[in-house]
C-alpha cells in the first residue's frame, strides 16, 4: 500500500468515527430531552454533557480529516432510537459505548499500520473519554437493574440545568 492509499484508509476510519459520533449526539440529545421531560433531571443533565463530549469528538475528527486533505462526513448512517424508557436508555448506551471503544481500538491499529501516529493518538484520547462514558452508563444501568424504582425515585425531580457554559461530561469529571 502506497502513502496515498494509507492516508485514504486513515481518512476512511476517521470518517467512520465521525459518523459514529454524530449518531451518538443525536441519540443522547433525544434521550436528554426525554429524560428531562420525564423529570429525571440529574440523569438528563449527565446524558446532555456526554452529548457535548461527542460533539467535541466529532469536531476533532473533522479537523484531522481536513488536515489530511479529506472531507468530513456530515451525516450518520445508524438511526437514532427515539422514545426509550428510562430502563432501556442506559442498557442501550452501555452497548453503544462498548461498541465504540471496540471500533476505535481497531481504528487506532489502522492508523498505526498506516504510519499515522497523530491520528492514532487522537483516537486513543477519544477512546479514553468513551470509556468514561461507558463506565457511567454501565454504573447507572447496574443501579437501575439492582435497585429498580427506588433508584429512579431518588433521581426523579432532580434539576437538569447544566448552565450556559457547558464543558461536557469528561471535563466536569476531571474538574477542568
Amino acid at each position: 500500500m502506497d502513502k496515498k492509499e494509507k492516508k485514504e484508509k486513515v481518512i476512511e476510519v476517521l470518517n467512520r468515527a465521525r459518523d459514529m459520533e454524530l449518531m451518538a449526539i443525536g441519540q443522547y440529545m433525544n434521550q436528554h430531552y426525554n429524560l428531562d421531560d420525564r423529570d429525571y433531571g440529574e440523569l438528563a443533565a449527565q446524558v446532555k454533557l456526554i452529548a457535548v463530549d461527542e460533539m467535541r469528538h466529532a469536531e476533532m475528527f473533522a479537523e484531522r480529516i481536513k488536515e489530511l486533505g479529506g472531507e468530513p462526513v456530515a451525516s450518520y448512517t445508524d438511526k437514532v432510537q427515539p422514545g426509550q424508557d428510562v430502563e432501556q436508555v442506559f442498557t442501550f448506551d452501555t452497548k453503544l459505548e462498548d461498541d465504540t471503544v471496540d471500533a476505535y481500538n481497531g481504528f487506532q491499529q489502522v492508523c498505526r499500520d498506516a504510519g499515522d501516529g497523530i491520528s492514532a493518538q487522537l483516537l486513543q484520547q477519544v477512546t479514553d473519554e468513551e470509556q468514561s462514558h461507558l463506565n457511567y452508563f454501565d454504573s447507572v444501568r447496574d443501579h437501575i437493574e439492582t435497585l429498580g424504582q427506588a433508584y429512579l425515585a431518588q433521581k426523579a425531580g432532580t434539576p437538569s440545568d447544566t448552565g450556559l457554559n457547558t464543558q461536557g461530561f469528561v471535563a466536569r469529571q476531571s474538574g477542568d
